[in-house]
C-alpha cells in the first residue's frame, strides 16, 4: 500500500492553483500534507529542492520537530493535499505501520540530501 491508496477516499483536502504559494519557511508547522494529485516545488532560498508528486509528503519536518517551517511550497501545477495535524499524524502512526515507516524513510532521505549539499 502506498500514501495515494491510504487517502485515495479522502474527503478533507485542499486544492491550489498553480502558482499558489502553500507555505512559506517560518510558517508555524502545525501540519502536514500528503499529494493527492499534482506537483509542488520544495525551495529553500529559492532553490527549488524537490519536486514533490502525488504520494510524496511535505511539511513533515515541521510537524515531527513541532517547529517553523524549514522550506517554502510552491504549486507548481493544479495540486490536491490532505491536510495531516498533530492528533491525526499521531494516530496514523499509531494505527498504520506503513505510515510511520514511510515518513521515517523520507526524514532520513531528505536529511541526507541536506547533508550532501551542506559538504
Amino acid at each position: 500500500m502506498n500514501l495515494e491508496q491510504l487517502f485515495q477516499n479522502e474527503t478533507n483536502t485542499k486544492t491550489f492553483a498553480p502558482g499558489d504559494t502553500i507555505f512559506t519557511v517560518g510558517d508555524p508547522g502545525d501540519v502536514m500534507y500528503v499529494v493527492i494529485a499534482g506537483n509542488v516545488e520544495i525551495q529553500v532560498h529559492g532553490q527549488v529542492m524537490e519536486t514533490a508528486v502525488p504520494g510524496d509528503i511535505l511539511g513533515e519536518m515541521a510537524l515531527v520537530g513541532q517547529g517553523a517551517r524549514s522550506a517554502t511550497a510552491i504549486a507548481r501545477t493544479e495540486v490536491t493535499l490532505v491536510p495531516i495535524d498533530q492528533k491525526r499524524f499521531t494516530f496514523l502512526v499509531q494505527e498504520t505501520p506503513y505510515f510511520a515507516v514511510y515518513v521515517m524513510k523520507i526524514l532520513a532521505e531528505r536529511l541526507a540530501k541536506m547533508n550532501k549539499i551542506i559538504e
